[in-house]
């Protein structure tokens, strides 16, 4: 005797909730399985994961294997000769392979339990309707749907034999028995090579449950499944369609319904009745049938896994022979014809009008978030369906028909060039849910406890007076009494005490309840009490806005189909870049990539990795790509701003000048045509008509929508890692901007060109006042990029890419450009104290080079003040390291020279009275065997330091004067801390302090530094070459006379040879290495070269008529003496006279500032 089936018994809500899900998992195992195909017969295709794939599967000489096994499986010989090869490798077979093998195992173990479900509920007679046991129905068509789509995609892994069979033998081998899932396994395979042949013919029992669960969804899939012009024409997903009713709950007795997928729908119908055919002749099914095939020709299996299901539909009924099936054929010809011809622009249009659903809702719970409580069912609906369509969208555009259709698709149709925004409204409206989640969940709470809890237990006090029932069952009695129970103890309290809700408990007691009162039989039929079934769906929907929302909102809004058409996620973004319009939607597609995890499955942790690194890798890329975009569109405006800045440089005044100067003069010709006036600076922002769309417009407008989207959100969590725009675009900003201030400098070592320093500052001020106004766009902290990126500058490597910066470029074009021809083109630049500049002086031998080359337009001291504000004092000390680098190298080739000559330069120093004596020794010093005397060798060497410290000394200048402008309080303090110490140890630390701020130091600190650190040359004394140079020095000025180029200018108020520069370099070289190297007797020793200099000058004017006319220019050269005096702080002008007359020197002026007057 068979004992009548007990639902509560047969769990069939716990079967079907862990099936379903473990299903899921399966999906996921078997697709990765296929994507990492090993072996086909046909294309002999290895591995596509070259990092996945076991060595022996690359083994040509396996091939035959592979073949032998695809043939004869399952029927296995595994003693068979061709065979033997697999016995040396049989661990690694069976270690490589038993993922997948146990893969198909577990497979078939799903499908064995899945059959025994679906056997259960046949026998349990279940009655199925969406409507009322929502969870019931749902549970079971997506296990249907779950279980076809596995095998049809188990079917398509076209390595399962030779892999499977492989593994079977080798395991046969390590244990000397096959494995004893093999038999089965392989019988399965065999089995479902054709899919929905064997499935088909599983089902015959199965219809009379599933027919009836199908024929529910004719209440739901008809309303949802609406073109768009009839979801405008009913007010769907509007607030504003009926505002009298916008603070109440939406009136629906089947509200899960409302978001339930179309595509789960579609599939649910289009699987079940392919497997149940002989059902289509009811009207109701067939127009189900019917609406669902003309929706769309792609259906997916799992993730980018779909089928062409009108082709693949008529396959399985051409291969069902006896059936008679010709007309259903025909029939799904048509239906295939009419959905390539009309659901492309369907979608299309309904596209179009989610756009505007969406953005509308997303205004008014952005104004008004408290109607998210009462409205919140809107928002699910409107994700769910804009969901789907964004699925529809990529399935069928990376999966076009065959060309064998003659219906033309139109590219329109598939090209959304404003899907971004219809992206970024379903992010906008879940931010908003979990922004807002607390007054949801305080509306829900109150709702559930003052008017859900009060309906339920009216509704079961009918149950319970119901005459028609005996009594209501003990189980369904103590779950209901359990339901009401929960929900009526609720209070708002715990919602304000942050208190944690936990219903599952009573969702899935809801579910068990559905599946006994469902049955036949049972106590309390679902069927007979559909008020108190529509009431708890309504509750458990209003328990999930509590405490299940982000999974509601993953439920009906999860874009991580994404991740698996990742080349058209790529080209809607580009196109999305391309589009000035969307620019602002660009940022939800880094958004988008946080959902991709979502798509994981706990029975696949290998894949989790991989999907999280690409998620990362491409929020990274698009973040990347947008701040490009603004860094670009940033940069148009600056490059704009710089021009028209530098039509406001001085230099551009000269021609309105002139202009204005012409116009008082007559004009001899009046019938001359003049040509017209150069547009002046400004016109430009004259605008005589609002719809002259300028350039400048354009930009910013561009500006303004890219920074939004930077704008819009503060972090983005993908995976395990947070993204900030802002932060991210600030680092691009930094690097971008740092580019442009070393590329505004347009530096070409080839060609020496470089740009003046007072017009780079200029377009550096215009740039930095573009990017001060994007302050007004995106929130950040612009200081900081001009505080991270600016100092940068004053070093001679940034810290982003160890690129050369402005001081480098610039010290290096002093010195090697500027400097270096001063001191080899004689006569042509000369440093002018009076105009405080290099100037070049024009002369008949003015090399071509020079002619390009002005040297006051970048050594004055305007020039100067706008390099130290470019590079501030840390790079003019960088500058000044350099100069006094080149000082000291020329000071130790000085150091030689005074070694080679110094028996003589001894005797000269002990002799400087005796004029005979000297004259015998200055004829031996200049008596060598090079083409350059030894005394032209340090006059040049010595002049060639006094230009660098001339430089030096007006760099210095410059930056004292930037500095006590930016800085006065604190340069007050720094003179007075120089004035003010005494002689001490501090005075060095004072003294490096005051030379960086740009004050004059009796020597400089940097040039002892440079002399200190060098080398002793020949282990000599230092103090004695010291001397000795000095000596070689104040002997060889009298040579200056005979030199045309020694001639004074009193213009310049210097020499054309620069010689003047001498008296800089004897006062600062003698100070320093007397200061290294010595006692401290500086002055001792500069009187005695005042003594040497000035014996050896007086002998000038000694000399006979001839010699007088060699030393032309004695003047300029007695000038010299006294420019020495001035520039020394050891020398005064009572020693000058005392050892050379003043008579000389006033002649000497008076006489070079005649000459001078005359050449005017």
């Amino acid at each position: 005797m068979s004992r009548a089936m007990v639902p509560s018994q047969q769990k069939l809500a716990e079967k079907l909730t862990i099936l379903n899900d473990r299903g899921r998992g399966m999906l996921t195992r078997i697709y990765n399985i296929k994507k990492m195909s090993i072996y086909s017969p046909n294309k002999k295709k290895m591995l596509t994961k070259t990092d996945s794939k076991p060595a022996f599967l690359s083994d040509k000489s396996l091939d035959s294997v592979f073949k032998y096994l695809h043939k004869k499986f399952p029927n296995i010989d595994n003693h068979a000769g061709a065979l033997q090869v697999i016995n040396n490798i049989k661990q690694d077979v069976v270690k490589s392979l038993s993922l997948y093998y146990f893969t198909f195992v577990d497979i078939m173990d799903f499908k064995d339990h899945v059959v025994d479900l679906l056997t259960t509920i046949d026998a349990c007679q279940v009655h199925m309707d969406v409507t009322l046991n929502y969870d019931l129905t749902v549970n079971y068509l997506n296990l249907i749907s779950t279980y076809v789509s596995l095998m049809i995609l188990m079917s398509r892994v076209e390595d399962r034999r030779v892999v499977l069979s492989l593994y079977n033998v080798a395991y046969e081998y390590l244990n000397a028995s096959s494995d004893p899932s093999f038999p089965r396994l392989g019988q399965m395979v065999i089995d479902y090579d054709i899919p929905l042949r064997k499935l088909s013919e599983e089902f015959v029992p199965h219809s009379r449950v599933v027919v009836p669960a199908l024929l529910s969804l004719h209440k739901i899939y008809p309303k949802r499944n609406l073109p768009a012009d009839q979801m405008r024409a009913t007010g769907m997903l509007s607030l504003l369609a009926e505002p009298l009713k916008i603070m109440n709950v939406p009136n629906t007795d089947m509200v899960q319904c409302e978001y339930l997928s179309l595509d789960s729908m579609e599939k649910w119908i289009i699987f079940s009745m392919m497997l149940c055919h002989t059902y289509l002749q009811e009207a109701q099914l067939w127009d189900l049938w019917k609406t669902a095939l003309q929706s769309g020709y792609i259906v997916q299996l799992c993730r980018d896994e779909v089928l062409h299901i009108h082709s693949y539909i008529n396959t399985f009924f051409e291969s069902l022979k006896g059936h008679n099936l010709h007309k259903r054929i025909t029939e799904v010809k048509d239906l295939q014809h009419q959905a390539l011809q009309s659901s492309p622009a369907i979608h299309r249009e309904r596209r179009k009008f989610l756009r505007s659903a969406l953005k509308e809702l997303a205004l008014i719970f952005t104004d008004q978030p408290g109607l998210l409580g009462p409205k919140g069912l809107y928002v699910f609906q409107a994700l769910a369906v804009a969901r789907d369509e964004i699925h529809w969208l990529l399935r069928h555009f990376d999966n076009p028909p065959s060309k064998k259709h003659t219906v033309k698709l139109s590219q329109e149709d598939f090209v959304d060039r404003q899907l971004p925004e219809l992206l970024f409204n379903m992010e906008e409206l879940k931010s908003l849910l979990r922004k807002y989640n607390q007054v949801v969940q305080r509306y829900f709470v109150q709702y559930l406890a003052g008017y859900d809890a009060v309906l339920l237990n009216q509704l079961i006090q009918e149950i319970t007076n119901d005459s028609n029932l005996a009594h209501c069952p003990e189980d369904e009695s103590v779950i209901l009494s359990s339901l009401y129970n929960t929900i009526a103890g609720l209070s708002v309290k715990q919602v304000e005490a942050n208190e944690v809700f936990d219903f599952r408990g009573v969702r899935l007691d809801w579910f068990r309840l559905q599946a006994y009162t469902s049955v036949s039989r049972a106590g309390l039929v679902l069927r007979d009490h559909q008020d108190l079934g529509k009431h708890l769906n309504m509750i458990v929907f209003h328990t999930k806005l509590v405490d299940y929302l982000d999974e509601l909102i993953n439920e009906t809004g999860d874009l991580s189909i994404y991740c698996f058409y990742h080349q058209i996620f790529e080209h809607q973004f580009k196109q999305c870049m391309e589009f000035p319009a969307q620019h602002r939607f660009s940022i939800v597609f880094p958004i988008i990539c946080g959902h991709f995890m979502n798509a994981t499955h706990e029975l696949c942790p290998e894949e989790r990795h991989s999907i999280g690194t690409t998620s990362v890798q491409y929020a990274h890329w698009f973040l990347k790509e947008m701040s490009d975009e603004v860094n670009q569109v940033i940069t148009a405006i600056c490059e704009e701003q710089c021009m028209l800045n530098y039509k406001l440089l001085p230099k551009h005044s000269a021609a309105s000048i002139l202009q204005s100067s012409n116009k008082h003069k007559k004009n001899k010709d009046k019938k001359k045509q003049v040509g017209p006036e150069e547009e002046k600076p400004g016109t430009e922002s004259v605008r005589k008509n609002r719809e002259n769309f300028t350039r400048m417009d354009k930009l910013h407008m561009a500006l303004t929508e890219l920074c939004y989207a930077i704008n819009h959100c503060n972090v983005i969590q993908v995976w395990e890692h947070g993204f900030v725009p802002r932060e991210f675009f600030i680092q691009h900003l930094e690097t971008r901007f740092n580019k442009a201030l070393v590329g505004m400098m347009m530096y070409n070592p080839d060609t020496s060109e470089i740009a003046k320093p007072s017009e780079l500052l200029s377009s550096v001020k215009a740039i930095m006042s573009v990017l001060q106004g994007l302050e007004n766009y995106v929130q950040i902290d612009i200081a900081r990029v001009f505080n991270s990126v600016l100092p940068q500058q004053t070093q001679a490597t940034d810290s982003f890419n160890g690129e050369k910066t402005i001081t480098a470029n610039y010290t290096n074009w002093y010195l090697e450009v500027l400097l270096r021809r001063v001191t080899v083109n004689i006569g042509q630049i000369v440093y002018s104290p009076n105009h405080k500049a290099f100037v070049t002086v024009a002369t008949d031998n003015n090399s071509k080079e020079n002619l390009y080359l002005a040297a006051e337009e970048y050594a004055d001291l305007t020039e100067l003040r706008a390099l130290a504000e470019l590079i501030g004092p840390y790079g003019m000390r960088y500058l000044g390291e350099r100069l006094m680098g080149h000082v000291a190298s020329q000071v130790d080739e000085l150091k030689k020279l005074v070694i080679q000559n110094k028996e003589v330069l001894f005797n000269m120093r002990t002799s400087f009275d005796k004029p005979e004596v000297m004259r015998d020794l200055f004829r031996r010093l200049g008596n060598t065997k090079n083409q350059v005397s030894d005394v032209d060798s340090v006059l040049m060497r010595m002049t060639i330091i006094g230009i660098l410290l001339s430089f030096r000394s007006l760099a210095q200048d410059a930056l004292l004067d930037v500095l006590e402008d930016r800085i006065p309080f604190l340069m007050a303090s720094v003179q007075d801390l120089q004035h003010f110490v005494p002689n001490m140890k501090d005075t060095k630390v004072v003294n490096e302090m005051a030379s960086a701020a740009g004050l004059s130091c009796d020597i400089d600190p940097l040039l002892i530094s440079a002399l200190r650190s060098q080398k002793n040359v020949a282990n000599e004394s230092d103090y004695e070459l010291a001397c000795l140079l000095m000596v070689f020095v104040a002997v060889s000025i009298p040579t200056l006379a005979k030199k045309d180029v020694s001639v004074f200018k009193a213009s310049l108020e210097g020499n054309l040879s620069n010689c003047h520069c001498l008296a800089k370099a004897v006062n600062q070289i003698a100070g320093a290495l007397f200061t290294i190297h010595g006692p401290g007797d500086v002055s001792d020793r500069l009187q005695e070269f005042l003594a040497l200099a000035s014996s050896s000058l007086l002998r000038l004017g000694q000399s006979q008529e001839q010699e007088k006319e060699t030393f032309k220019n004695r003047e300029s050269v007695y000038i010299l003496l006294d420019l020495i005096v001035q520039e020394s702080p050891y020398l005064t002008m009572d020693l000058l006279e005392s050892c050379f007359p003043y008579a000389l020197l006033r002649n000497a002026y008076h006489t070079v500032y005649k000459a001078s007057a005359v050449d005017i």
